[in-house]
This record gives C-alpha cells, sequence and structure tokens, in this order.
C-alpha cells in the first residue's frame, strides 16, 4: 500500500465538555486521509484536544492509533474532582456555586493537560512557536486556545493576547494554564487566575462563554487566499429542535414547568454567535458536524460503551465529511481574492 500523503490542514475545534471524545474521533478520520494539523484553534474542550494534537504535529509525534487509544482510554470521571467542602451532599455545592468558585477544583484536568504535553516535548506556547513569516508575529504558534475574561470583560486568545493584554512574554506562559482556563466551565469548575504584568489578576472563564466554536480565529486577515483548507469540528446540536440539548443542567426547570423562555435566552447568549457561523454558507461547507446528543456536557461519568460510542460519531461524521469535500470548488467559490 502506498504511503499517505501529507497535507497541512488548519482545525478549529469547538468545546463541549465530556462531548470532546467526538472530538478525536474527528481528528482520527482526518488523520487517516492524510491530513496534518499546521495550527490548531480550540475552546473548552477543544481547547484540550486541539493541544495534544499541536503538540504531536511538531514531530508527528502521535498515529491516529495512538489518539485512539488515548482517547478511549482516559478516566473521565477523575476530571470531576471536588473540593473538601463540595463534597458535602446540597449544601457543598450549592455554597460554590453562589460564591462562584465552581464544584470542582479542575486539578486533574490540569495535571492531566500537563503530563501529556509534557511526553510529547511541550510545556509553554515556546515549544509550539512556528517560523512563519506569512503569519502576524503575535500569532505563529501552533496552537490558540479561547478564554473569556471576565474582569475585562472580553474574549481573549491564547498564546496571542498575553503580550497586548497582560504584558506577558508569551513564550514563557504554559500551554496547560491556557487550557485548564479555557474549559472553566463557570459554576462547574473553579475559574482560573492570571496576573498581569502590572500586577491586576484577571478571572478566566470557559471560552465558549463568548465562542464555542471560533471558525474564523485562522483564516487569513489580509486579503489573501489561504495556503491551505481549514475544517472545523462542532459539537453544536441542531437548533431549535435540539434547544433542551445545550444546556442540560436547566433540565429541572423543564420538569417543574419552568419557562422556556429562560432556557431560550440562556442557549441564544452562549451559542447565538456559533449558531449564526454555522448558517453562513461558507462555513457550514468547511465545518464537520458531530452528532453528539446521546451525551450530556457534564457527563464525565459516561460508561465505555458511550465513549467509544460517541468517538465512532465523530470519526463517521468526519468521514462523510470528506466524502464530499471539494477544496478545489471551495476555493472558487468562497475564497478569492
Amino acid at each position: 500500500m502506498p504511503p499517505t500523503v501529507t497535507k497541512p490542514v488548519d482545525l478549529v475545534l469547538a468545546g463541549g465538555g465530556v462531548k470532546g471524545i467526538g472530538l478525536a474521533g474527528a481528528v482520527v478520520t482526518l488523520m487517516e486521509a492524510g491530513y496534518r494539523a499546521y495550527r490548531v484553534a480550540g475552546s473548552s474542550a477543544g481547547s484540550i484536544v486541539g493541544a495534544i494534537v499541536a503538540a504531536a504535529a511538531t514531530d508527528d509525534q502521535l498515529t491516529p492509533q495512538d489518539i485512539k487509544a488515548l482517547t478511549l482510554g482516559i478516566d473521565y470521571g477523575k476530571f470531576l474532582d471536588p473540593g473538601p467542602l463540595e463534597r458535602v451532599p446540597l449544601l457543598g455545592p450549592s455554597w460554590a456555586i453562589l460564591q462562584g468558585t465552581g464544584i470542582y477544583r479542575g486539578d486533574y484536568a490540569h495535571t492531566f493537560v500537563a503530563e501529556q504535553l509534557a511526553q510529547l516535548g511541550v510545556r509553554t506556547f515556546g515549544d509550539l512557536r512556528l517560523d512563519d513569516d506569512q503569519l502576524p508575529v503575535e500569532r505563529r504558534y501552533r496552537l490558540v486556545v479561547t478564554a473569556a475574561d471576565v474582569t475585562t470583560g472580553q474574549l481573549v486568545r491564547l498564546p496571542w493576547d498575553y503580550q497586548r493584554l497582560y504584558g506577558l512574554d508569551p513564550d514563557q506562559q504554559p500551554v496547560a494554564d491556557a487550557v485548564r482556563a479555557s474549559m472553566s466551565i463557570p459554576f462547574s469548575f473553579r475559574p482560573a487566575t492570571l496576573t498581569a504584568s502590572t500586577g491586576r489578576r484577571s478571572t478566566l472563564v470557559d471560552g465558549g462563554l463568548l465562542s464555542n466554536y471560533p471558525i474564523d480565529s485562522l483564516d487569513r486577515t489580509d486579503g489573501k487566499p489561504p495556503r491551505w483548507a481549514t475544517f472545523g469540528v462542532t459539537l453544536l446540536p441542531d437548533l431549535p429542535e435540539n434547544n433542551d440539548k445545550v444546556i442540560p443542567a436547566l433540565a429541572p426547570l423543564r420538569l417543574l414547568g419552568g419557562p422556556s423562555l429562560l432556557e431560550d435566552v440562556i442557549t441564544t447568549i452562549l451559542v447565538g454567535r456559533d449558531q449564526a457561523y454555522l448558517n453562513e454558507p461558507w462555513v457550514s461547507a468547511r465545518t464537520i458536524r458531530v452528532d453528539s446528543t446521546s451525551v450530556g456536557v457534564l457527563d464525565f461519568d459516561i460508561t465505555p460503551s458511550q465513549i467509544d460510542a460517541l468517538y465512532t460519531k465523530g470519526y463517521e461524521a468526519a468521514s462523510t465529511f470528506l466524502s464530499t469535500w471539494d477544496e478545489d470548488a471551495y476555493r472558487r467559490r468562497f475564497r478569492r481574492s
């Protein structure tokens, strides 16, 4: 069998908590088809998968089989690591939510990401720097993750914004810290903190709060045609049919006959921007849609059979996408100068 030709691609991975298993399935399909990620943008769960993919791409260190084995072998239950107080039934979680500290510490997630990256020779963003004069200087990295800075009230893209917003050298910042900030689901995981060179402390939470599917992150800004394709993978369910799947935590409201308007408003705040993008033909045409409605964002007690099924959903979604993908046709329609 002749060797597969390696094709560079930029990759954008959406958030979705434990649903991120589906992202890994899609990535494996792309790798098997000969695609290799040149740059990766990720939010929340997408930042976890994206960090590993970006680190592995530095020397093509992980095979598709390695990615699959890693994904299917993770003990996802360990990601839910409550603090001492939060272990107290009812009172602990309620107090954590009221205080805004989050039910789970997120320490295991941080350690897991740091250890996986260390095995691939990556600790700081300096290890992911690119020598690429076609990109703006601040964007010459294999990975960028989104987070929401609720202190300054804005979306931040790390490492791109470390210098501009915080006066910090991006090459010195740990990748695992940025990923941990990006996955800080409000009220579920404790927020991350980032201290600027001025001493100001910012509170960072899940990037999905403002941009769960940052599909435009890696597009060229100089008006020239792209060097290669950018693929996006989203876990967002079809709306409005699956509106109730976006925020599973609101299920008690429905059981109690709560107002659907409240759920609709919160859902729109969280996914409205991404939904608007997905409705654009130039975005839809390069998006792999993974059906993850069978699993909730925080279902970290997911069973092995559910893990395998969700991974397969991602794998098959990417296979279906590639079966009709025509890069030349896409460029002619959407990406002319």
